[in-house]
């Protein structure tokens, strides 16, 4: 059985660069450094803006690579549903009384619940859009259909939304 050496990354969706210890790794088995991140960034330009997942695997014995690409956290989900690269609040905005970046909606947080149900550790699609509410609620600036997490998680647990979480 060929033995494979996996180096697992964070990169922005079609822009990953090596960091020094990628590079590294990757010029130690002989590597095109470029030819490998070129790759990398085909396989992420769908999620440009966001926060990736990834993994090269590299064979020992072939030298043949593989990349695997993973679903980006929850909240960068959140932020590329609600159109902002960040969530926070700059002095800027604070000073001019804004408190709010954005809100999602209750659709778009069963959509991204869809997504990533398989990496989290839920019983049921409630439990997955609760995780996603949940993480919205901690990003500063971010509601959730125009309230505080806090009170569409009580909604939910009221079961005001179970028609959609069917």
């Amino acid at each position: 059985m060929p033995e494979k050496e996996v180096i697992e990354l964070l990169v922005e969706g079609g822009k990953a660069n090596p960091d020094p210890s990628s590079a590294q790794k990757l010029s130690a088995y002989k590597l095109n450094i470029g030819n490998v991140f070129k790759k990398v960034n085909e396989q992420t330009a769908a999620y440009k803006g966001m926060q990736v997942p990834v993994k090269i695997i590299i064979d020992k014995d072939t030298k043949s690579v593989d990349v695997e690409v993973g679903i980006p956290p929850v909240s960068s989900m959140i932020k590329k549903e609600i159109g902002i690269e960040k969530a926070k609040l700059t002095e800027e905005d604070t000073t001019a009384g804004k408190t709010v970046l954005g809100s999602i909606t209750m659709e778009q947080c069963v959509k991204i619940a869809k997504m990533k149900i398989n990496e989290m550790l839920v019983k049921d699609l409630k439990s997955a859009v609760k995780q996603v509410v949940g993480t919205a609620g901690s990003m500063t600036g971010i509601q959730v259909e125009e309230k505080s997490a806090k009170e569409v998680l009580k909604e939910i647990d009221e079961g005001k939304w179970d028609e959609l979480l069917r």
